[in-house]
């Protein structure tokens, strides 16, 4: 073979598959149906090795399950708007949609020329406008339903991308793109209600069994719910009234000072017009700075400025003075937090600042109580702690008062029970020009005015239209865009300028892909129905809490306007590993980079699939290492002249009488079957394609020797379809050779016959490798080359029935008196002395007992059938003796399972 050849059988079988469409799927109710989906791509110039490894998981489970008799739905499309090809435009003058269009040509026949299987005819790529003209339906949906909103708020704002970012897109105050400091803004923006959908969002999770453990640990944290109470009081000397949420309400008698987020906009409103106005606006700014530049730690770090204004505590008739602190979340709660000595900032704050502080829960140790009455320390959360504050809970235990000072703070009207989450709703609004354009208007008379649904949808200018100078928003240099009809009074209004965050397109695209030629819906509800939920979704731990997130919310929603039924999108998830090269993620900058083009071009795509399945488990870390991906050919050239030479040589034994030899191969396919069958369904791919490795070994070993033909063929037969999901060019080229039928795409997964599988003939193979290795161990130890003569001597006869009792005798004791007064009530009492040692040894190494394989007479015959084999691999002759009538001393070493070898 060249290395050519395997490109070629490629593109053979590519071609073959595409005209006869055999991926090509559609809904089948007599047919179980499976639903396998990888995270569709970003089309940025080409495929990388993450891209590869992530669809080839994807591919071998689809073309198993096919296989399985499973009407198999797996689609492939493009995530494509967002950011790289809007800076395309700003940078190099590039026309955004060229240059995703071309991006996706060039992706999409890498991924044809890996042979991936799937049906093209359902792609969909989020700039098309059939796709993004549902985004706006669904937009205007949300809208009509009240989850989707405009308000003005907060954002953050990337310089660079020069765009709004979600909380989730901020990393560590950096751009999750460009990595650039972000900055604070406001701005009106537009909104998707997420938070009415936390608490099903939160609970659901638990219905989320097959996904990984961390990645719903992520969402739980995310989502963030707390439970506690709102309490609500008033600021002396205003008309305003906070509410403050307290987690923990056992201890709210000890509140003694609140304290205000910077970014809360009431902070303003406490300091209009007073001394305090300047100082405390200045503060804030320099906070927020702090905090965008990630110069500041919440966690850590303290700093506050009193504002002057006080909260009228009533159930501790006290004021309570406000401050702006640097700790205090916006975000989280109320922005607002009642203050007290039973937590370690709030007690570290007011120690700084010299606050009042008022402990009301005491550790049950009279000098522990002195001195947190001294406030040395704070003291939190203790379930032990005594109460001695309100009046009516004096006494009582921190932990088990809970539920009655709830109720008791709700009947005096102080506040409610509530719960919190630390999801925030989802900022949508992007200034950008690469998105889905928001579908409504604005109308000098009539306000903001959605765009009627048979409008839909908005089109996006063409880029020539609109100008990237990389300030501010394209959109709002395309004056035929901005200018726009009122749908209400047809008057003059101004169009929307925002788009849509691209996380909008991922949401949902999964249901479009049931149906995505359907146009009088988003989607078919008869095809989502019977396609829906995803089976099988598999892409990277980054989007735990991002697109996983949002797409259950979106799913959730479209369920709740009666289009669909399900309430998860996804069933099961896998996050492949990273794949890393010389220890560190593969990168540009770092230069180690490895193109799967030139991979699959010099070796062929099987090779490429192969090694970056075998290498790893798929939920592991993959290192590329260049000798395995030669391995992997190396491995794939032998299947192949061993399967091409087989299919072509004569026929050899055949009939009803099978060998020990022929036994074994037969037991070890069938076993094979099984346990390969096994890892695929565990995703185990890596420790399949080694089994299937043996087995090509084993059968290429028994093709080569004395076989029985129908067997060979066979087990070639199961080893070709069990290893076409990894290979199948290669599987394809060889089925067709040895005279298979149809596709080996489409054949039925092999079922093991458990009747095939013989213990003894694989006891048999097990032994024959033990003896090969004893005789190079022994040759290598006298430092003999080449011997004139080997000779094996089988153990004596009453050794194996001294095995037999030791083996039964062990079930139930170790005592060696009781296993001996066995043996000597036994036909080998003659040998008692003798045995007395071996069941000494037997008893600290049992092991020794599983390697015998029989009686002494079906040792030496597996012996005889092993003489010529040995001889004809070894070059030297081979005597087979009985211990009991050798002359040689070492004949007595001899056990079972372990013959004495003697080398002249």
């Amino acid at each position: 073979m060249t290395d050519a050849d395997f490109v070629k059988i490629a593109g053979k079988w590519q071609k073959r598959w595409a005209d006869s469409g055999i991926f090509t799927v559609k809904e089948d109710v007599k047919k179980k149906k499976f639903y396998c989906l990888e995270m569709y791509p970003y089309p940025s110039e080409k495929l990388h090795m993450g891209h590869l490894r992530n669809y080839s998981i994807g591919d071998a489970l689809a073309r198993y399950k096919r296989m399985k008799g499973y009407n198999v739905l797996y689609p492939m499309g493009f995530d494509a708007f967002g950011l790289p090809a809007e800076n395309a435009a700003i940078k190099n003058r590039q026309d955004p949609e060229k240059w995703t269009i071309s991006n996706m040509d060039t992706i999409r026949q890498q991924m044809k020329d890996l042979g991936y299987s799937y049906d093209w005819d359902r792609e969909i790529a989020s700039l098309w406008p059939d796709y993004y003209k549902w985004n706006q339906w669904i937009f205007l949906k949300f809208l009509e339903k009240g989850l989707a909103y405009k308000k003005k708020a907060s954002v953050n704002w990337c310089p660079s991308c020069n765009t709004v970012l979600a909380n989730e897109q901020v990393d560590d105050g950096k751009c999750w793109r460009c990595k650039s400091e972000v900055t604070e803004t406001f701005l009106d923006q537009w909104f998707f209600r997420i938070t009415a959908y936390a608490e099903e969002l939160l609970k659901d999770l638990d219905k989320l069994t097959d996904w990984p453990e961390r990645v719903r640990v992520m969402q739980e944290n995310w989502i963030g719910k707390s439970e506690g109470v709102n309490l609500r009081f008033k600021v002396k000397d205003m008309d305003v009234w906070f509410e403050v949420f307290d987690s923990v309400p056992q201890t709210f008698m000890a509140q003694t000072f609140t304290v205000i987020a910077p970014e809360h906009p009431m902070v303003y409103e406490l300091v209009k017009g007073t001394k305090y106005e300047k100082p405390v606006m200045e503060f804030v700014e320099n906070i927020k700075r702090k905090k965008a530049a990630n110069k500041f730690d919440v966690e850590k770090e303290m700093e506050g400025i009193f504002t002057g204004k006080y909260i009228e505590y009533t159930p501790a008739k006290r004021l309570l003075p406000i401050w702006v602190a640097s700790f205090v979340i916006y975000e989280y709660g109320t922005g607002v937090v009642n203050a007290s000595a039973h937590d370690e900032r709030d007690f570290d704050f007011a120690k700084k600042y010299n606050l009042p502080l008022n402990p009301v829960m005491f550790p049950t140790d009279k000098k522990e109580a002195e001195r947190v009455k001294n406030l040395e320390y704070a003291y939190c959360k203790a379930v032990d702690g005594v109460l001695q504050s309100p009046e009516e809970f004096k006494g009582r235990k921190w932990g088990e008062a809970r539920e009655n000072i709830i109720r008791y703070i709700e009947k005096h009207g102080y506040g409610k029970r509530t719960a919190q989450y630390k999801l925030r709703d989802w900022l949508i609004s992007r200034q950008r020009y690469w998105g889905t354009p928001i579908p409504v208007v604005y109308c000098d008379k009539c306000g903001l005015v959605a765009v009627p649904y048979d409008e839909l949808p908005v089109l996006l200018p063409k880029p020539d239209e609109v100008k990237f100078t990389g300030k501010g928003n394209p959109l709002e240099t395309s004056r035929e865009f901005v200018r726009a009809k009122c749908p209400k009074c047809k008057g003059s209004a101004k169009r929307e300028t925002d788009t849509m965050d691209t996380f909008v397109d991922s949401s949902w695209y999964f249901f479009r892909y049931t149906s995505p030629k359907y146009g009088k819906l988003p989607f078919d509800r008869q095809a989502a129905s019977y396609w829906m939920p995803v089976d099988q979704y598999i892409g990277g731990i980054e989007h735990a809490v991002m697109h996983l997130l949002y797409a259950r919310f979106f799913t959730k929603a479209l369920r709740d306007l009666g289009l669909h039924k399900v309430d998860e999108p996804f069933s099961r998830l896998l996050c492949q590993g990273m794949v890393i090269k010389n220890g560190a993620k593969m990168s540009k900058s770092i230069g180690n980079i490895v193109d799967p083009a030139e991979i699959y071009g010099k070796y062929g795509p099987d090779t490429a699939r192969l090694f970056i399945l075998f290498a790893s488990a798929p939920e592991k870390e993959l290192d590329w290492n260049d000798r395995g991906v030669d391995g992997s050919y190396r491995f794939l050239k032998r299947l192949y002249a061993f399967v091409e030479k087989s299919s072509f040589a004569p026929e050899r034994k055949a009939g009803s009488e099978l060998g020990i030899n022929d036994r074994f191969v037969q037991s070890f396919t069938q076993k094979t079957i099984r346990l390969v069958t096994s890892d695929l369904e565990s995703y185990s791919f890596n420790i399949a394609i080694t089994r299937l490795m043996e087995l090509a070994d084993k059968l290429k070993k028994y093709s080569e020797g004395d076989h029985n033909t129908g067997i060979l063929k066979s087990s070639r037969k199961s080893l070709l379809v069990m290893l076409s999901p990894f290979v199948p060019h290669i599987c394809e080229e060889l089925w067709e050779k040895t005279g298979g039928k149809g596709f080996v795409s489409l054949q039925d997964w092999p079922v093991a016959d458990e009747k095939l599988i013989d213990k003894n003939a694989e006891a048999f193979d097990e032994f024959a490798g033990t003896i090969r290795k004893d005789i190079m161990a022994v040759l290598e130890l006298a430092s003999i080359t080449q011997p004139k003569k080997i000779t094996v001597a089988v153990a004596d006869k009453w050794k194996y029935e001294l095995f037999s009792i030791v083996a039964e005798q062990m079930k139930s004791t170790r005592d060696i008196s009781t296993i001996m007064k066995k043996v000597v009530s036994s036909d080998i009492k003659s040998h008692a002395g003798e045995a007395s040692s071996l069941v000494q040894k037997l008893l600290k190494d049992p092991g020794r007992l599983s390697a015998g394989i029989g009686d002494q007479k079906t040792e030496a015959n597996f012996l005889d059938n092993l003489k010529d084999e040995i001889e004809k691999e070894f070059k030297f002759r081979i005597e087979i003796v009985y211990a009991e009538k050798s002359n040689e001393p070492k004949s007595r070493q001899a056990l079972p399972g372990k013959p004495a070898i003697i080398a002249e």
